[in-house]
C-alpha cells in the first residue's frame, strides 16, 4: 500500500539564518561570473525567496556585493600583526593555507578577481581592496611610503594566490619551509 505524499514543510522563518543563505549563495554566484551577469532573481532561486526579499534584506544589489566584498575574517585578519611581524605572517597565509580557511579566502579572491574589469563594479571591489586590505597595512607599515609599501604587500599576496589557486606546483608546497623563507624575504624587501 502506497503511503500519501505529504508535501515538503515550509522552511521555518529565521530571518538570520535567511540572510546568511542569502549571502552564501551571492557568495558562490559572484564567484562563478562578474558582477554584472550575476542577478539578484539567480540569488534568490538558490536559496528558495523571492527577489523581492532579497532587496529587503540588502537593498540592491550593490549593497549586497558591498557585503559580500568584505574580507572572510571580518576585519581581524591583521589582529596583532606588527611591522616587525608582518612579512611573516602573510608568507603563512600563502603558505599554510589550510590553517587561513583556504576555501573562503579563494571564493574571495575569485569574487575580487572576476569583477575588478567590471564597468560596475570595479570601484567597489578598489574601495574594498583600499579600505579592508591597503590602509590597515599602511597603518601597520607606518611611516613615508606606507601606501606604496602595502600596494607591494598586496601585489605579491595577490599573485601568488592566484598562482596557488591555479596550481602552480613549486608554490603548492613548502617543503622544508624553503617557499617560506623566500617569501618572507620578498614581503621584508616590500615593506622596507
Amino acid at each position: 500500500m502506497l503511503s500519501p505524499v505529504c508535501p515538503a514543510a515550509p522552511r521555518a522563518r529565521n530571518a538570520a539564518a535567511t540572510r546568511q543563505a542569502m549571502l552564501e549563495a551571492a557568495r558562490r554566484q559572484f564567484a562563478r561570473e562578474s558582477y554584472e551577469n550575476v542577478g539578484l532573481r539567480e540569488i534568490s532561486r538558490e536559496v528558495g525567496v523571492d527577489p523581492a526579499l532579497v532587496c529587503r534584506y540588502f537593498g540592491s544589489k550593490e549593497a549586497l556585493f558591498r557585503e559580500v566584498l568584505r574580507h572572510p575574517d571580518d576585519g581581524h585578519f591583521l589582529a596583532g600583526v606588527t611591522a616587525k611581524t608582518l612579512p611573516a605572517y602573510f608568507a603563512g597565509l600563502l603558505t599554510q593555507a589550510e590553517t587561513h580557511d583556504a576555501a573562503a579566502k579563494a571564493e574571495w579572491l575569485l569574487i575580487v578577481l572576476r569583477s575588478a574589469g567590471s564597468s560596475q563594479a570595479s570601484q567597489m571591489v578598489r574601495d574594498t581592496l583600499h579600505e579592508g586590505v591597503l590602509e590597515p597595512v599602511a597603518r601597520i607599515l607606518g611611516g613615508e611610503g606606507a601606501e606604496l609599501r602595502a600596494s607591494l604587500v598586496l601585489a605579491v599576496l595577490m599573485g601568488g594566490a592566484v598562482l596557488r589557486t591555479m596550481g602552480i606546483e613549486s608554490l603548492d608546497c613548502d617543503d622544508g619551509g624553503q617557499l617560506r623563507d623566500k617569501l618572507v624575504e620578498l614581503l621584508t624587501a616590500a615593506v622596507r
